[in-house]
C-alpha cells in the first residue's frame, strides 16, 4: 500500500505474540459507528453480532475485534471493552456506558504454541491503535493464519492479515482489512491464477476445487478455517446499507477463495460507516467487493514462512 488514507475517528491495533503465532487486532470507533454484520459458512466464532441486525436497537458499535485463538480468543474482546469504558465510549444504560464490541475469531493452533489471546492482550492492542497503521501480513489476528487446507498441513501455505484502501474525489473513503485463514485456494484477483493454497510434493499448486470434486478430501481440518474482517467507511449509511455491504464484502471472498464458504469455514464480515460524507451506496458496494479482493490479496503476499509452512514469496522465488 503506498499511501494511508485515515477515516476520521476510526483507529486501528494490533497484539502479536511471534512465538505462540497468534493475535488480535482492534477496529475502534471514537464517536461510535453503524455496524452491520455477515455471516457465511457453517462454523463462525463470534460475539455480540445479533445486535446489529437492523431490527435491533443498539445503533452504532465502539469497537470491533478480529482475534485468533478460536472460541477462546474472544476473551479479548473483554479488554477492548475495559479501554473502551475507560474511554467513556458506549451505548448509554440509565448511569452507565456499556460499550458494544462485537467479534470474530479464527482457529490458529495449526502451528506455535496453544495459545489463546486474552484480555490483556485485547487491551494492549487498543493501547497501540492509531489511525495510521499500515502493518499486513503475520500481525495482530494474522499472525497464525494459515491457507488452502484441503489436502492438510502438509500441503498448506501461510495466510495473514491484508489492507486496501479508496478515496474518491468527493472525500468518500472506504478501505478493507481482512484476515485470511482459508480452507480453499486463494487467486489472484487480476488473473484468476493460485497464489497460495495447497501444493503437491513437486511444489505445484493443486486445484482445491478439482480435489474436492474429484472426491478426495481429509476431514481432520473442519473447523479450523475463517476469512474474518471490516469494510470501513466515513460515508452516512444506516443498519441496512451497511448490513448490504458486509454481504458484498463476502462476495469478494467468493471471487478469490475457491471454495468459499464451506462447512469448515466461518467466514464473517463487519461493515462500519462513521457518518461524515453523503455518499450513493451503489459505488460504496462495488467498491467494497473490489477493496476485499485487494486485500485478501495483499495479505497473501506480505505473510512470512514459519515452521516448513511456505510463504507466497518463498514458492514464488522456488519456482522462478
Amino acid at each position: 500500500m503506498d499511501k494511508i488514507i485515515h477515516i476520521p475517528n476510526i483507529s486501528i491495533g494490533h497484539f502479536t505474540n511471534e512465538q505462540a503465532s497468534t493475535g488480535c487486532t482492534v477496529i475502534i470507533c471514537e464517536r461510535g459507528a453503524v455496524c452491520g454484520v455477515d455471516i457465511q459458512g457453517e462454523a463462525p466464532g463470534t460475539r455480540e453480532t445479533a445486535l446489529l441486525a437492523p431490527h435491533c436497537s443498539v445503533d452504532k458499535v465502539n469497537a470491533i475485534l478480529l482475534t485468533g485463538g478460536s472460541a477462546l480468543g474472544l476473551a479479548a474482546a473483554d479488554g477492548v471493552m475495559q479501554y473502551c469504558q475507560q474511554k467513556n465510549y458506549g451505548f448509554k444504560v440509565g448511569t452507565k456506558n456499556i460499550p458494544i464490541v462485537p467479534a470474530a475469531v479464527i482457529y490458529d493452533f495449526s502451528i506455535g504454541q496453544e495459545y489463546a489471546p486474552t484480555a490483556q492482550d485485547g487491551y494492549n492492542a487498543c493501547l497501540s491503535a492509531s489511525n495510521i497503521s499500515s502493518a499486513q501480513g503475520n500481525i495482530g489476528a494474522g499472525t497464525g493464519a494459515v491457507v488452502g487446507k484441503v489436502g492438510g498441513m502438509e500441503s498448506a501455505m501461510r495466510g495473514g492479515l491484508g489492507i486496501a484502501q479508496l478515496k474518491l474525489s468527493n472525500e468518500l473513503i472506504i478501505s478493507a482489512i481482512v484476515v485470511v485463514n482459508s480452507f480453499g485456494d486463494v487467486r489472484n484477483y487480476k488473473n484468476n491464477q493460485i497464489i497460495a493454497g495447497m501444493r503437491d510434493n513437486k511444489s505445484s499448486f493443486v486445484d482445491s476445487v478439482k480435489y474436492i470434486m474429484d472426491g478426495h478430501l481429509k476431514q481432520a481440518y473442519m473447523g479450523t478455517n475463517t476469512v474474518i474482517g471490516a469494510v470501513m467507511t466515513n460515508a452516512k449509511l444506516d443498519k441496512i446499507e451497511v448490513t448490504k455491504i458486509a454481504h458484498k464484502a463476502q462476495i469478494g471472498v467468493a471471487q478469490v477463495i475457491t471454495p468459499a464458504h464451506t462447512l469448515y469455514d466461518g467466514d464473517t464480515f463487519f461493515a462500519l460507516a462513521t457518518g461524515e460524507i453523503d455518499a450513493d451506496i451503489n459505488i460504496i458496494n462495488v467498491a467494497t467487493t473490489e477493496l476485499v479482493k485487494e486485500a485478501i490479496q495483499n495479505a497473501i503476499f506480505h505473510a512470512t514462512t514459519r515452521e516448513n509452512i511456505l510463504s507466497y514469496s518463498d514458492v514464488f522465488l522456488a519456482t522462478s
